[in-house]
């Protein structure tokens, strides 16, 4: 199964039921399920890490706040980005978090690469940024020595409720979507191309795609 993937494409759906979802596929999982990557896309609402600090949630207002168990501190999510989770057994393939990291930065920087954006990740900081701006956000939680939570490209949505907080406890920080600088303003194409440079590094052999939760698990 270490060679296979499924590829998970949910469309819209509430936060809350993937993260529980997610939860619930993490804990149930043994070592012949198959990795997935989940992607989704999810009405606006702020989402605040295991360490995040109420100080950067500024003015919230109507957008729901979700308190989670990925790392990292404040993000807005929202329809327009392209979200894709990653639930990926890290022991079988004997790969670290930080490893897991590194690998979404460059999948992320070789997508927006053949859009012609020259993006970059930064050591103090998780994530790819074009210039001084963020274009993807990133977090994860590790179970069981599996992956889930992933990782947010912006890619044609409503940027102003990122000035509701300080964007990953970073206050200033300036989001970027790539509609602004590039022909790429669908969610769809930058999931494809997304998944294509992922599944590459993660040195995937088989693709299996599927639509929805699996119905089989009862969430």
């Amino acid at each position: 199964m270490q060679n296979t993937l499924i590829i998970r494409q949910l469309a819209n759906m509430d936060y809350t039921k993937v993260w529980q979802a997610m939860q619930h596929f993490t804990d149930n999982r043994d070592e012949a399920t198959a990795d997935e990557l989940w992607l989704v896309e999810h009405p606006a609402v702020f989402t605040q890490g295991q360490a995040g600090k109420e100080e950067h949630l500024l003015m919230p207002g109507d957008i729901p706040v979700v308190k989670v168990d990925r790392g990292g501190q404040v993000t807005y999510h929202g329809p327009g980005q392209q979200v894709i989770y990653f639930m990926i057994n890290l022991r079988r393939r004997k790969m670290g978090v930080r490893e897991l990291v590194t690998l979404i930065e460059n999948g992320i920087i070789a997508s927006l690469a053949e859009f012609g954006i020259e993006a970059r990740a930064r050591k103090d900081a998780p994530g790819v940024y074009v210039g001084d701006k963020k274009v993807a956000s990133l977090g994860l939680r590790v179970r069981k020595g599996c992956s889930f939570h992933g990782l947010a490209l912006n890619v044609n949505m409503d940027l102003s409720p990122f000035l509701r907080i300080n964007p990953c406890g970073y206050a200033g920080l300036e989001m970027v979507q790539t509609a602004d600088i590039s022909e790429l303003n669908s969610v769809e194409l930058a999931g494809d191309t997304l998944v294509k440079h992922l599944a590459e590094l993660l040195n995937t052999q088989h693709l299996s795609y599927s639509t929805g939760l699996d119905t089989s698990h009862d969430y």
